[in-house]
């Protein structure tokens, strides 16, 4: 699992950024918030998220690990995908955004472009609690919930080379973190493989 890239920034939009490392230039999707820390620097480090669909492979770059944590948070919410989440994080900052959630502002986060009333009422219905109980210092939080979130996006790439549909494989990943959220990535693998 890849968690940072660093190297030099030889091309930047409001998006997009692309990152040489080794020889090698990376497209990282980003955020407003991220192209604005970013923007003037020569050489950057990026935490990162990787997403696979059946049809492409996308890295998504952020400037901090809080970003990050609340993109993953929020891709785990039904009906919000990496782009909905990315549009969220260039609307509204890390703060901005737990503070609507945290104090159930609705309208905040349905003005977002792309966010419904149903999406934005289940965005403070699933993550109200995870944000609250998170506080000021929620480092112990964040790591239990990246671990998570890479066992799960790990398990579910394992499932598409095997030749499941993403889609399947990722309802039987959610289904089984579910009921059982502290098993390991090859407990995970094993109970989706049941499920499928």
């Amino acid at each position: 699992m890849h968690t940072y890239i660093k190297g030099e920034l030889v091309e930047i939009t409001p998006t997009q950024a692309v990152i040489e490392n080794n020889g090698i230039g990376y497209e990282l999707q980003i955020s407003l918030q991220t192209f604005t820390e970013i923007q003037s620097l020569h050489d950057v480090m990026l935490y990162i998220h990787h997403h696979l669909r059946e049809d492409v492979e996308l890295w998504y770059g952020f400037a901090t690990k809080e970003e990050r944590n609340i993109f993953r948070m929020l891709i785990e919410v039904n009906g919000i995908g990496p782009n909905t989440a990315r549009m969220m994080l260039s609307s509204m900052n890390c703060t901005e955004i737990r503070n609507a959630i945290i104090t159930g502002d609705v309208n905040r986060i349905k003005s977002i472009k792309g966010i419904g009333l149903k999406t934005a009422q289940r965005v403070i219905i699933d993550l109200k609690d995870k944000i609250a109980k998170g506080g000021e210092d929620n480092s112990a939080a964040i790591f239990a919930q990246e671990t998570k979130s890479a066992n799960m996006e790990e398990a579910t790439t394992a499932l598409v080379l095997l030749g499941f549909a993403k889609s399947a494989a990722e309802k039987a990943v959610k289904g089984v973190c579910k009921e059982n959220p502290d098993c390991t990535l090859e407990e995970l693998i094993k109970f989706s493989l049941k499920r499928l």
